[in-house]
């Protein structure tokens, strides 16, 4: 199925770009969130009427996330979770306890931003996570996970 994208799309193209794509894949998640529409002659027309303002409102977010970047990255975060004797968690830290933390710290970042490719973390250190802002920017950060058990 050809579909034009009306925003960048990570590993995907452009605003702009007319790429071919599995049938599901448009119809269950492009479409439904905005991010494309199918390539028919009336939607390309439609978007070349629209390019300038998805242009605009694209350079926007761009400049928010910047912002967000600058304050953001090289933070050290700490969490605390209970641990045992050898540093092994009694659970996990995932991406909903670090953006909860990242929150706390007054930063606004939604929990599917945080990249762990990992996994979650399941020991107490000190930890490199990303925290993706925008498709061309990606802050790190540092997380510090600490053991809150007294012997």
């Amino acid at each position: 199925m050809n579909v034009i994208l009306l925003e960048k799309v990570q590993n995907l193209g452009s605003l702009g770009d007319q790429v071919s794509v599995k049938a599901g894949y448009a119809r269950n998640f492009l479409i439904p969130q905005g991010k494309a529409k199918a390539a028919t002659k009336e939607n390309i027309a439609e978007f070349e009427a629209r390019r300038a303002e998805l242009e605009k409102a694209a350079a926007a977010e761009l400049a928010v996330a910047q912002g967000i970047f600058e304050n953001l990255n090289g933070q050290v975060i700490a969490i605390e979770s209970t641990a045992g004797d050898e540093g092994k968690l009694f659970g996990s830290v995932g991406t909903q306890d670090i953006s909860d933390a990242l929150k706390a710290a007054g930063f606004d970042v939604e929990r599917r931003a945080v990249r762990m490719p990992e996994g979650a973390l399941r020991h107490v250190g000190t930890y490199e996570i990303d925290v993706q802002l925008h498709t061309d920017v990606v802050a790190s950060i540092t997380v510090e996970v600490k053991s809150t058990s007294e012997e």
